[in-house]
């Protein structure tokens, strides 16, 4: 039985409060860079709800002062991950993948790149795993065609919750409707029996990208090495301040020549950037 929208039997939640809502939005921001608009505010009531009925903390009050002293950080990591959106596909806006394979790929393969070093390709906000996936696939094909051309795949998100099921590699049947036939039979194995209805990536294409979990907002290990760069629909839940920044950090992570793709309901062009513009979404460090 719900109380005034969502909680249990014996413990009554208030709603959250505009002060509350602040509150929390200035911790999420400050944490990931997420910009939670006040129209997100019913949004957060309810996913913060879950947390506190997880945790058996009967006020959002009392949960912000959890979460934020909380020596671990493990609440912190539950809260960003309530908070995180997670929609993808494979080959969700499929132009880039494209572009990777007519462009980006024959260029790197004119100037040596992945002879005696490898190319290096970062989905730097993997979700729950359809981008790096994608990738592994385009280019496990192209290699195919171009045999002892090197690479390897970073595959990164805040949430460790959908890095979790990245790595298992199990997906709906649905999930699968834009993949070739090809990739299909290919890169996936069909489940049966109990199984029935789901795919497993397998262990092949998995073996190829190296999951972890980082923070955008945090320090970049890499400088000058990453050869492309996937961070698609993601700047959109940032304010300007966070995309400038972001957008620079990319340039400095890139080998010069790299590319950045971002998401087709995305644009850089208000930013300031050193970055060329090669295609509506895709630009190359010069």
């Amino acid at each position: 039985m719900a109380v005034n929208g969502f909680g249990s039997v014996g413990i009554k939640y208030q709603q959250l409060t505009d002060v509350q809502f602040q509150k929390f939005s200035a911790l999420v921001f400050s944490k990931t860079g997420i910009y939670l608009k006040p129209e997100k505010k019913e949004l957060l009531n309810a996913r913060l709800g879950k947390r506190l009925r997880a945790t058996g903390i009967s006020s959002f009050k009392e949960y912000y002062e959890f979460v934020t002293t909380e020596r671990s950080g493990d609440e912190l990591i539950h809260l960003i991950d309530s908070v995180s959106t997670n929609f993808t596909s494979f080959f969700r806006e499929n132009s880039h993948f494209e572009m990777l394979t007519s462009m980006v790929l024959p260029a790197f393969v004119k100037e040596g790149r992945g002879r005696n070093k490898d190319i290096v390709l970062w989905s730097s906000a993997c979700s729950s795993g359809e981008e790096p996936y994608t990738i592994a696939m385009v280019m496990d094909d192209y290699v195919s065609r171009h045999p002892g051309l090197r690479y390897q795949i970073l595959a990164t998100d805040i949430s460790t919750r959908v890095l979790a099921h990245a790595q298992n590699g199990v997906y709906t049947d649905d999930r699968i409707a834009k993949v070739p036939n090809l990739f299909l039979k290919k890169y996936f194995k069909k489940g049966v029996g109990r199984s029935a209805g789901y795919v497993k990536i397998k262990k092949e294409l998995q073996s190829v990208i190296n999951f972890s979990r980082f923070n955008l907002m945090g320090e970049f290990p890499w400088r000058d090495s990453i050869d492309v760069i996937f961070c698609r629909n993601v700047m959109i839940y940032f304010n300007r301040e966070t995309q400038q920044e972001l957008v620079n950090k990319f340039y400095q992570a890139l080998s010069p020549g790299g590319f950045l793709f971002i998401g087709h309901s995305e644009s850089i062009s208000s930013l300031e950037h050193r970055f060329t513009q090669v295609d509506a979404t895709a630009y190359q460090k010069k």
